[in-house]
């Protein structure tokens, strides 16, 4: 875990503001959101709990400032945070590009939905499970739409500006203060 931290403060926060700002624009679509797109850099360049840590956070953080905590915060977090692992095996011995970043940005948004939108409904709030399920289906689309475009256009530019990029590493920005 101290890996995933270590020289890496700077670009965690930069992609936490990246994703949080983006998530309070007004009036958008709740579903369409950056997060698997800036969380898949991470977990290919830091690791699986790079990964993991960048995706839990950035849910507990946005809740934490604006629905408050409840169980969809666990959820929705741990989920994500799951992906995070899943996305550093993914990307263990794939290349950085687009077409791998689409890839996965596919199957885990099904994976997330199905997790997050199957379970949340009817376990907390009694919804029928055919209703959620009926329901999650335009959720899901959207949500796919969202995050394979976000992968092809913004995971490489995170990936390359800010998650590799060793001007951002601890070490390096200090010595730029320094100086």
């Amino acid at each position: 875990m101290k890996r995933a931290f270590d020289n890496h403060a700077l670009k965690y926060i930069l992609g936490f503001v990246l994703v949080f700002a983006f998530r309070l624009i007004p009036f958008r679509v709740p579903n369409i959101e950056p997060v698997m797109a800036t969380m898949m850099p991470f977990a290919k360049h830091i690791g699986a709990w790079g990964g993991f840590l960048f995706s839990f956070f950035s849910i507990v953080l946005y809740d934490s400032v604006t629905s408050g905590w409840g169980i969809w915060t666990l959820v929705t977090s741990l989920a994500y945070g799951v992906l995070g692992v899943g996305a550093h095996l993914f990307f263990k011995k794939r290349e950085s590009t687009p077409r791998n970043y689409m890839v996965f940005a596919v199957w885990g948004t099904l994976f997330y939905d199905a997790v997050t939108g199957l379970t949340i409904g009817p376990l907390v709030w009694n919804q029928p499970f055919m209703m959620a399920l009926v329901g999650q289906i335009p959720f899901t689309l959207l949500h796919l739409a969202g995050n394979i475009t976000f992968a092809a256009l913004l995971s490489p530019l995170v990936y390359r500006y800010i998650v590799s990029n060793p001007q951002l590493e601890r070490k390096r920005v200090l010595q730029k203060l320094v100086v």
